[in-house]
């Protein structure tokens, strides 16, 4: 499970923990039964304190996208994941607002953003096809 951890992008880092999981679960790469990483193994791996690990849990498990199974670890719920396409429209407006925010900054026009969009899609759609 790959989590990334910035420290200087002004979104705590518990949140931060708990979008990239929720990106990661509802992209289909962790799966339903799937066990993620102990807190102290995740706190370790990320250099942050458990508890702020356990904080990103806590939210992951009350908005119903992991569980908590006595002694056995936590793991992404069975019952299905509660991020169907609403929540995966949350995440990607979210990625979008930062995308034209920055390009703002650069200034960058919304089309020339919307044309690179569409280049490297067509980009990725012929790699796919090469493969």
């Amino acid at each position: 499970m790959q989590i990334h951890i910035s420290p200087h992008d002004g979104v705590p880092i518990y949140q931060q923990i708990v979008n990239q999981i929720k990106y990661l679960v509802s992209s289909g790469r962790l799966a339903a039964g799937e066990e993620l990483p102990a807190i102290r193994v995740l706190a370790e791996k990320l250099i942050v304190n458990p508890n702020t690990v356990a904080r990103a849990y806590r939210e992951l498990e009350s908005a119903g996208i992991v569980e908590k199974r006595r002694t056995a670890g936590t793991y992404v719920s069975d019952q299905g994941s509660p991020l169907a396409r609403r929540e995966r429209v949350k995440i990607l407006s979210g990625r979008i607002d930062a995308l034209l925010a920055e390009a703002q900054h650069m200034g960058v026009a919304v089309e020339d953003v919307v044309k690179l969009v569409q280049q490297r899609h067509a980009a990725m759609q012929s790699t796919r096809n090469e493969e």
